[in-house]
């Protein structure tokens, strides 16, 4: 199938930790050794300060976006290997080589990706993560309701081809998943409150 060649080359985009790679930069840091160990912006966040923190999330919805639009561009809008794209990236980040395999949720590269392949489900449920983290102050529980949604809301209102369907399943379950940790720490009562503070 033409175009193929993209997908190991979305994983690898994916797999750039550009988090840690800026708190390696500007602290000399390794981020998996500072607060939650995590690699993603909110993190970089609450370890290293605003611009970092906000640098890493555009990066990496940047890197998101760019695969599927790669996809898109070179298989003339090939909804299959689009959607394998989206996945490709989110699971490089997850499984990072420069990082011996081990990433970050993918929430912000889930977020680039489906705001590119699936626009309007995603900013409804980009409504729905400001909203429950406006209320709860947990940047976990807006990004575990949007990935248990999100499948739904593709299905509700575009009724995709199924790789635009099955792919937006995977990754809500994919998110979902990366957020087990999250999940315990919750209902324990015991899981950190999002803070707009420098270190």
């Amino acid at each position: 199938m033409t175009g193929l060649w993209l997908i190991p080359l979305c994983f690898a985009m994916g797999s750039l930790p550009f988090g840690a790679w800026i708190v390696r930069w500007r602290t000399g840091e390794d981020l998996t050794t500072l607060g939650s160990g995590n690699i993603g912006a909110t993190n970089v966040l609450r370890t290293t300060g605003k611009a970092a923190g906000i640098l890493t999330l555009l990066l990496d919805i940047g890197k998101g976006m760019l695969a599927v639009f790669l996809a898109d561009y070179f298989t003339e809008g090939n909804a299959l290997l689009m959607s394998v794209a989206a996945l490709a990236v989110m699971f490089g980040h997850g499984f990072s080589p420069f990082m011996k395999f081990k990433g970050g949720k993918a929430v912000a590269s889930f977020a680039g990706a489906f705001a590119y392949l699936t626009p309007l489900p995603f900013w409804c449920i980009a409504v729905l993560f400001v909203l429950v983290v406006s209320y709860s102050r947990f940047i976990s529980l807006g990004s575990i309701c949007g990935a248990v949604l999100f499948p739904f809301a593709v299905w509700l209102i575009l009724h995709p081809s199924w790789p635009v369907l099955a792919a937006a399943f995977i990754a809500g379950a994919f998110v979902t998943w990366r957020h087990s940790e999250n999940i315990e720490r919750l209902r324990a009562g015991k899981e950190n409150r999002f803070e707009w503070r420098r270190k």
